[in-house]
């Protein structure tokens, strides 16, 4: 009998943890799919109908168009939206996308201001935002996303200096800040990122000179890079 009760009391037990770790589960993948519901209500343009006819709560939100979950978590692992020639600004509601790894939104019309709130996605280790309109300076929290590895800011508008964060980012593999309107001295702490392996500067208005550390870095870019300063 007190078997019988002991495994009754097991049983139950084990039911509680399912339902409670299934409401969880089921509050953050809500949480994800607002997220993105957000980011959509912030493109104005979507000339190919590509996310006004996939983007819908009809449809579980790991099947969108572009939208990839870790199968692990249940999370939204990446967003790659890339030639899509979609227009608008990225709503700051992607910060809340806490699992996010990869954000590839190269090649459309994506303007105004980067959201800082992206910055906080500790988890992030690809950030494409290349060939868009993206304007101002490049956000100083940047230098918080611990884990990336790639990151990919050329060929929009953005001005201003390069921040001396970007040199946190230990494990990057490539920076590209290339074709945009930045200026000023290019940080020395480029020099701390002991990973990089691509480095490209090219086509902006950097002033000042490069120290040796730097150089050292530089060349071992040189022939895959075009690289070159505007003074």
């Amino acid at each position: 009998m007190v078997n019988l009760l002991s495994c009754l009391l097991l049983f139950l037990l084990s039911l509680h943890c399912f339902v409670a770790c299934l409401a969880v589960n089921t509050k953050n993948i809500t949480t994800d799919q607002s997220a993105l519901l957000a980011f959509k209500s912030l493109i104005t343009s979507d000339p190919y109908d590509i996310l006004s006819k996939n983007w819908s709560t009809s449809s579980f939100v790991c099947n969108w168009v572009g939208v990839t979950c870790d199968e692990r978590h249940g999370r939204v692992h990446s967003l790659i939206l890339r030639n899509m020639s979609l227009k608008g600004i990225v709503s700051p509601n992607l910060g809340n996308l806490s699992f996010f790894v990869i954000l590839d939104i190269k090649n459309n019309s994506f303007g105004g201001q980067f959201p800082i709130e992206v910055c906080r996605l500790r988890r992030l280790k690809v950030l494409h935002i290349s060939y868009n309109k993206f304007e101002g300076g490049i956000p100083a929290a940047l230098g918080d996303l611990s884990q990336l590895q790639y990151l990919y800011l050329g060929a929009n508008n953005f001005t201003g200096f390069i921040p001396e964060s970007i040199g946190n980012l230990q494990w990057l593999k490539e920076l590209d800040t290339s074709n945009n309107r930045l200026s000023g001295p290019i940080p020395q702490t480029i020099s701390n990122m002991s990973s990089l392996e691509v480095l490209k500067l090219f086509s902006n208005y950097f002033s000042g000179t490069l120290t040796s550390d730097i150089m050292h870095h530089v060349s071992l870019f040189l022939t895959i890079c075009d690289f070159r300063i505007l003074i």
